[in-house]
């Protein structure tokens, strides 16, 4: 079983950038997609961006332009570039592994706090 662990995370002002990662122990199917996702305090969590094993991306309308995700396959270890940072993306940031049908098939790791304030 894949097991990922978050890492990047921190305190950083309005309009400051993180690099988040997120390392995967144990093989991924080819198949699958990587997410990041995230949840704030009293809200459910969300999907942020995803890739598919052919670089193809997706983003949340709120991200867009401004986060960018990447994957080094041969490292098992996907990437989440945040540019642009603001106080509402303040969060627990989380990633999973994706199947063609869009679940979730791997246990939820303990996440990375990003927390955006001046």
């Amino acid at each position: 079983q894949v097991q990922l662990v978050e890492s990047g995370g921190g305190l950083v002002q309005p309009g400051g950038s993180l690099r988040l990662s997120c390392a995967a122990s144990g093989r991924i199917a080819s198949n699958h997609a990587m997410g990041w996702f995230r949840q704030a305090p009293g809200k459910q969590r969300d999907m942020v961006a995803r890739i598919t094993p052919t670089g193809i991306t997706r983003y949340a309308d709120a991200v867009k332009g401004r986060f960018t995700i990447s994957r080094d396959s041969p490292k098992n270890t996907v990437y989440l570039q945040m540019n642009s940072l603001k106080p509402e993306d303040t969060a627990i940031y989380y990633c999973n592994t994706i199947s063609p049908s869009g679940t979730y098939t791997s246990p939820w790791g303990q996440g990375t706090q990003v927390t955006v304030s001046s």
